[in-house]
């Protein structure tokens, strides 16, 4: 499917949104409850999927990418916002958590981005959002949020989503970056993730940071983020009297215990 062509601008500094405006038949994809505004003349429609695939193979397309986004621990449904007017119309899309909103235009990282499950905002339409599994065995089984991404394709723009600061860097061939599971954002495909154990018994189990982190080597550019939702959820939670998590108290041993294998205890 052919992408549609979108403007668009950012507004905010901590607590983005993102303006997209869409020419006479132009349309956006978006997660749903992601919306902020719209001008009149612009129709929303519920859709199995992304709706890439719809053209292409009939039902079972669209219930194969809806599918999908299931393994991702995402709705089923998605929604399309078209421009059905005679003249262009805005929409705007808010970020969910303070952070900043990423601008990827596919076309230029070679048509590929993997995403982490949580980061996707919207998308042109016609852009395919599928799932990138990790093959490695130690990031199936100790990879947190990193073991099923998003696999964002085609050549429009994308909008993902980085919590609290961003940094957004190139690797080059061979050059390794350490870093929180939690912390990836996006990564081009040529990168390569694996997982490394900490390496020393004190540190894992009383540094707070877990028993893994991720390792990212290059060729490739990566955006990561310095304030991933769990953390923020945890810090929440911890500062609640009475809340609990998995069922057993944040002050007990058995609490904090739990936290060790993805660095929750911070």
């Amino acid at each position: 499917m052919a992408m549609h062509e979108i403007d668009y601008k950012i507004f905010g500094d901590d607590m983005q949104f993102v303006e997209v405006e869409l020419d006479p038949g132009e349309a956006t994809v978006a997660e749903a409850g992601g919306m902020m505004y719209m001008d009149d003349g612009i129709e929303m429609e519920t859709i199995f999927g992304d709706g890439s695939a719809q053209q292409k193979s009939g039902i079972m397309g669209a219930l194969m990418g809806a599918g999908k986004r299931l393994l991702t621990g995402e709705s089923l449904f998605m929604t399309v916002f078209q421009n059905r007017s005679t003249h262009r119309r805005k929409l705007a899309f808010g970020a969910p958590y303070p952070g900043k909103i990423i601008p990827v235009h596919l076309s230029e990282i070679g048509g590929v981005l993997i995403a982490q499950k949580d980061s996707f905002l919207a998308a042109a339409k016609g852009v395919s959002i599928g799932i990138a599994f990790q093959r490695k065995l130690g990031v199936g089984l100790f990879g947190g949020e990193g073991f099923i991404m998003q696999r964002l394709e085609g050549d429009g723009w994308a909008f993902v989503h980085a919590g609290g600061t961003l940094q957004e860097r190139t690797l080059a061939p061979g050059e390794i970056v350490r870093v929180d599971t939690g912390c990836i954002v996006a990564m081009q495909p040529s990168v390569n993730y694996d997982i490394q154990y900490v390496g020393k018994i004190k540190t894992a189990l009383f540094g707070g940071e877990g028993l893994f982190f991720a390792t990212l080597t290059g060729p490739g550019r990566i955006w990561l983020q310095s304030l991933p939702l769990s953390r923020l959820a945890n810090r929440i939670v911890a500062a609640v009297p009475g809340l609990t998590r998995g069922g057993k108290e944040e002050g007990s041993v058995l609490g904090a215990l739990g936290g060790l294998l993805d660095g929750d205890g911070r």
